[in-house]
C-alpha cells in the first residue's frame, strides 16, 4: 500500500511529506484580500522565488528567510489555510479524497500535472515584474480550476 493512504499526513517523514507536492505552482501565486468581502482573488503573478519555468523554489532552504511571509504547510495547518487549491495534494489527502489521477505518484510523471492543466509553468510573471499598484489588473479564476476526476 502506498505510503500516502497507509499513513495520515502528521504520520509521513519529511520525504514523504515534500514527495506529496505535485510541483504545480499554484500555492506560490500571489493571493490578493478584497478589504470588504474578505474574498481572495489570485493573481498571475508569483513569489519571486518560484522558477516560473521549472515551479520550483529557487532557495526552497532559506524560503522563510527571503520571504517572511512565505506559509510552510503542515498537517495542523493545510486545512485552515482556505486559498490552498483544492488541488493540492496534501489538501486533497486532509480531506480524505487521495492523490489525483494526474498527480506524479499516481502517473509516474511530473509531465501529467502540466498535460491536465495545473501547472503554472508559462502562465505567470515574477513579483519583481510587477507595480505594486498594479496587482489587482492580474486577478486570475484559472488556479481554482479543477481537472475531471477520472481520465
Amino acid at each position: 500500500m502506498p505510503f500516502w493512504e497507509e499513513k495520515t499526513l502528521a504520520e509521513m517523514n519529511e520525504a514523504e511529506w515534500e514527495a506529496l507536492c505535485d510541483g504545480c505552482g499554484r500555492c506560490c501565486l500571489i493571493k490578493l484580500e478584497d478589504e470588504d468581502s474578505g474574498e481572495i482573488i489570485t493573481s498571475d503573478v508569483h513569489c519571486r522565488l518560484l522558477d516560473g519555468d521549472t515551479c520550483a523554489c529557487s532557495d526552497y532552504e532559506n524560503r522563510k528567510a527571503k520571504v517572511p511571509d512565505c506559509i510552510k504547510l503542515t498537517p495542523e495547518n493545510i486545512l485552515e489555510i482556505k486559498w490552498i487549491p483544492r488541488t493540492c495534494a496534501y489538501r486533497r489527502i486532509a480531506e480524505g479524497k487521495g492523490l489525483a489521477w494526474w498527480h506524479p505518484l499516481i502517473s509516474g510523471t511530473m509531465q501529467t500535472v502540466e498535460d491536465v492543466g495545473v501547472s503554472v509553468r508559462g502562465r505567470t510573471m515574477s513579483e519583481l515584474d510587477v507595480e505594486a499598484g498594479e496587482w489587482e489588473e492580474h486577478a486570475v479564476d484559472w488556479p481554482e480550476w479543477e481537472p475531471p476526476e477520472e481520465r
